[in-house]
């Protein structure tokens, strides 16, 4: 009798086990995830590009690249936003302890399934791979749903466009489909976007109109109704036509308005008047980068003024890792009770990684070694932007919250 009472005791006492810091809160694990995949997986690329050494597999090297840094690194930040977003919308709890680590785990062996160095069969490596996604949405449907948040529910939608995506490269990798890589990339590409222009139009006014009321300076217009619709519109629009009609007149026409609509809106937020914030401009220098790279794609479909990979590195190195890293940076703050001022190292990473952009999306139009030594400058920028952040910010995620409060 006295050992079971003991044994009841000390299980009682695992059941009270305090959850480990890094899965108190899904912005902690997957923020961190998301800039050491940034870091390792452009050193893994940069590795690539100077051996030579790929494996003789269906899996291509460029193919691969592009898949891990929007199903990797992408898919982690968006993982992060989302898991402590929804708690915010719903007034619900956040997912936490092992339903947390086991989303990380899960993550986690997408990237490793997917190297074609493991030699798992590329079925199995797809059913590892794709799980990711569904799980995140499963994680998040409860909260919105039970919440009556339908508004938001549109993520759910978005997640499983992105599950399609990657199904289509997975699709290529076995053979079944061609142009399964193809599709993929520009329909997650274009959700991404997408993301960006929903969440990047609630926040940046947001938190500018925010910071300059707190100054006592005048702060942005407000939204205009048709501005909103058609920005938004023109971005989903040019989903089914990347898709349908790519680099087509259609296409063009449709990024040319796009840019427009996204350079109106941001100019309305009133950017200049946050350059002596870096935790705000970094914010309109990231949405910045949507216009940019719109308008280069515009060039690239209605008359081949600029090669296809500026548009694309604009869009992916410029307005998605920027973006990415101006919100980890500030949600880490926020979220962990501490004050929105970053550091001189996360500036830095700022700096960095608008250099490493520019250095890619110019890269192409320079000619012979300068071309190569742009490529190289602009991986070794990128890699030295994620340290920093990870120098910066992993204390941060790893440790607890500076009001002691818990999460």
């Amino acid at each position: 009798m006295l050992n079971s009472a003991n044994s009841q005791s000390v299980a009682g006492a695992a059941d009270r086990r305090p959850t480990p810091l890094i899965f108190a809160y899904g912005f902690r694990p997957f923020f961190l995830l998301s800039g050491a995949a940034a870091a390792a997986l452009l050193a893994g690329w940069i590795a690539i590009l100077v051996t030579g050494t790929w494996p003789d597999t269906p899996v291509g090297a460029s193919a691969w690249h592009a898949h891990e840094m929007l199903f990797g690194f992408v898919a982690a930040a968006i993982a992060g936003f989302l898991l402590t977003a929804v708690p915010s919308w719903t007034g619900t709890k956040a997912l936490s302890g092992t339903p947390l680590a086991l989303l990380v785990g899960l993550w986690l062996a997408g990237r490793v399934a997917v190297l074609p160095f493991t030699g798992l069969a590329l079925p199995v490596a797809a059913a590892i791979d794709l799980a990711f996604y569904p799980a995140l949405g499963v994680a998040l449907a409860r909260p919105l749903v039970a919440a009556g948040k339908l508004r938001n529910t549109a993520f759910l939608a978005l997640l499983a466009l992105l599950t399609l995506a990657n199904l289509g490269f997975h699709l290529d990798w076995m053979g079944v489909v061609e142009d399964g890589v193809v599709h993929g990339e520009s329909l997650a590409i274009g959700v991404v976007l997408m993301m960006i222009a929903v969440i990047g139009g609630r926040i940046v006014p947001a938190f500018t109109r925010n910071a300059l009321a707190a100054r006592g300076r005048r702060v942005p217009a407000d939204p205009l109704p048709w501005l909103e619709k058609a920005t938004l519109l023109s971005t989903l629009l040019m989903i089914p036509a990347d898709l349908a009609l790519p680099e087509s007149l259609v296409a063009g026409l449709l990024a040319l308005v796009a840019a427009a609509a996204h350079a109106t809106r941001l100019a309305r937020w009133q950017p200049l008047k946050t350059l002596d914030q870096p935790i705000l401009w970094v914010l309109h220098l990231g949405y910045a980068w949507v216009p940019v790279a719109l308008a280069l794609k515009a060039g690239h479909a209605l008359g081949g003024f600029v090669p296809e990979s500026a548009w694309l590195h604009a869009m992916t190195a410029g307005a998605f890792s920027t973006m990415i890293v101006a919100v980890m940076t500030r949600a880490s703050l926020g979220h962990t009770g501490r004050a929105l001022v970053v550091s001189r190292p996360t500036v830095a990473a700022y700096v960095l990684l608008t250099a490493a952009a520019l250095l890619r999306v110019l890269a192409p139009e320079l000619p012979g070694q300068l071309h190569w030594n742009a490529l190289q400058g602009a991986g070794m920028a990128w890699i030295a932007a994620f340290a920093l952040y990870l120098v910066a910010y992993a204390p941060i995620l790893l440790g607890p919250r500076a009001d002691g409060r818990p999460g």
